[in-house]
């Protein structure tokens, strides 16, 4: 099996490689698909997450065969690059330093907030750095994403990378409180270089929140400030309909 693989699905609507260092992700979040989607136990997935068997070596391989061409490769779908045990691994920052070295340009997605920052001397303009925002309230984001970063962490580290040249993005992604996501974009529109937003799914909570309200809100705001963003299929279809 590749080290940097195709993502499917709504995966793909992300970025058209990726690569996942961890097995397992300590963040603890409600929502995530991933233990279903790697087919884990959820208490083994969040209580004992560990890095993938020999893949610094393994994606070393795969580099040294592989010209990257300056394709996006993002870090990483089914874990977070930049969640607690990274501190005792150092994966991540490797991991970067081979796929570069392969003219691969990195797109990072983490809930890790600071933890990311040390990282900064080694990506340029030509890479990404992401954080998942969800919430603006901490109440709201303990509960629903336990042992991640705060959102003012998140939205600090967003701050710190664009003014060391990196580009920005923010996932937008699940929507949960509809207000909040629309206060995010107002409060961040300013260091954010693109977003893109997604609905929540496999959720009782889906069916209570007006998606196609919501939809055209979040595109109304975007366009209104000028960002770049990208609406995935999920929430688009809402789009098209009330158009």
């Amino acid at each position: 099996m590749a080290i940097i693989y195709e993502p499917k699905g709504r995966a793909n609507e992300y970025c058209k490689l990726a690569v996942n260092l961890y097995k397992g992700c300590s963040h603890g979040c409600v929502y995530c698909y991933a233990p279903q989607a790697t087919m884990t136990n959820r208490d083994e997935f969040y209580n004992n997450p560990v890095p993938r068997k020999n893949i610094l070596e393994l994606l070393k391989k795969e580099c040294s065969s592989n010209c990257g061409n300056g394709q996006y490769v993002l870090l990483s779908f089914s874990s977070d690059p930049y969640q607690q045990i990274n501190e005792k691994y150092g994966i991540t920052r490797e991991a970067i330093k081979l796929l570069k070295s392969a003219n691969y340009r990195i797109v990072i997605l983490t809930k890790g907030g600071g933890r990311a920052e040390k990282d900064f001397d080694i990506l340029d303009k030509n890479d990404y750095i992401g954080a998942t925002l969800t919430f603006l309230n901490k109440s709201d984001s303990l509960l629903w994403e336990p042992n991640a970063a705060p959102p003012e962490e998140r939205i600090e580290m967003l701050i710190k990378a664009k003014q060391a040249g990196i580009g920005t993005w923010a996932s937008l992604e699940p929507v949960i409180d509809p207000e909040q996501t629309l206060e995010i974009i107002r409060l961040t529109h300013e260091f954010v270089d693109i977003y893109k937003v997604g609905k929540l799914n496999y959720h009782p909570l889906e069916k209570t929140i007006n998606w196609a309200k919501f939809a055209e809100d979040v595109k109304r705001e975007l366009t209104r400030f000028q960002c770049r963003f990208y609406i995935k299929n999920d929430l688009r279809k809402y789009i098209q309909r009330t158009t």
